[in-house]
């Protein structure tokens, strides 16, 4: 059985003091959740709310990492260092990555890789847009992205797979849970002829396109999908809880 895991992306929100009262209210309300929790908070916010999490069931994660141990590299963060302030997860190659910072396959391979060779858990996110759905390229689009992605990866199970169809995030659309399930099937098929079948029938596959409280339990009722990659609703307390705690 794979354990579902949900992880909030909070990308460009929170200050450190906004971040540890919304992780001070959100302890409580998730403290018997039956899944993995994770927040993956802005850089900024990193020491505070690790600070704030401390002794609960909620995990810490990153935004980004880079690929290099140090150097001239303005901007960016080594696995070094997000190590040395608790982290445990990554978010890699998500959309918005892609779409406004030059993230490539190729670069999102290097990231995973250091990653994993860290001891980080990176959740690679995978991930069609609108034009590439209608033009029936998704399966197509998927296999490279995950072929380029996870080259040389040698322990699958090591790693969290977040599908965000790019259409539904941030846009308040959702693709219905047969969809959802029905592509994260093909993700999983794919794993498995990349890999084993018995190493892609462990890999948490996360759903990650506009997952609200009202439609998680429907989401997560689905046999491929073990999770999600929360984006707005992980911003508010009660709706980040009401997704952790789907099945009460």
């Amino acid at each position: 059985m794979r354990k579902a895991i949900i992880a909030g992306n909070w990308k460009m929100n929170k200050t450190p003091s906004e971040g540890v009262k919304l992780v001070e209210e959100l302890k409580p309300l998730v403290a018997n959740a039956d899944c993995e929790v994770v927040v993956c908070v802005p850089a900024t916010n990193i020491y505070a709310v690790g600070q704030a999490i401390k002794g609960s069931n909620i995990k810490l994660g990153a935004e980004n990492v880079h690929w290099a141990e140090s150097g001239a590299f303005t901007g960016e963060i080594s696995a070094d260092m997000l190590l040395e302030l608790g982290v445990e997860y990554v978010i890699i190659g998500h959309s918005e990555r892609r779409q406004y910072f030059g993230e490539t396959d190729e670069t999102v391979n290097k990231r995973t890789l250091t990653a994993l060779k860290k001891g980080l858990t990176p959740i690679v996110c995978v991930g069609e847009t609108l034009e590439e759905r209608e033009g029936n390229k998704t399966e197509e689009v998927l296999k490279v992205q995950l072929t380029e992605g996870l080259k040389g990866i040698e322990d699958l199970t090591k790693i969290v797979i977040a599908y965000e169809p790019v259409w539904a995030i941030g846009t308040g659309k959702t693709a219905t849970s047969e969809q959802a399930n029905e592509t994260i099937g093909f993700i999983r098929k794919t794993l498995g002829e990349l890999f084993c079948e018995k190493c892609a029938a462990q890999v948490q596959i996360q759903y990650g396109g506009s997952m609200k409280p009202g439609n998680a339990k429907e989401l997560m009722a689905m046999e491929e999908i073990d999770g999600g990659l929360i984006g707005g609703a992980a911003l508010k307390a009660e709706d980040f809880a009401g997704i952790v705690n789907y099945n009460k």
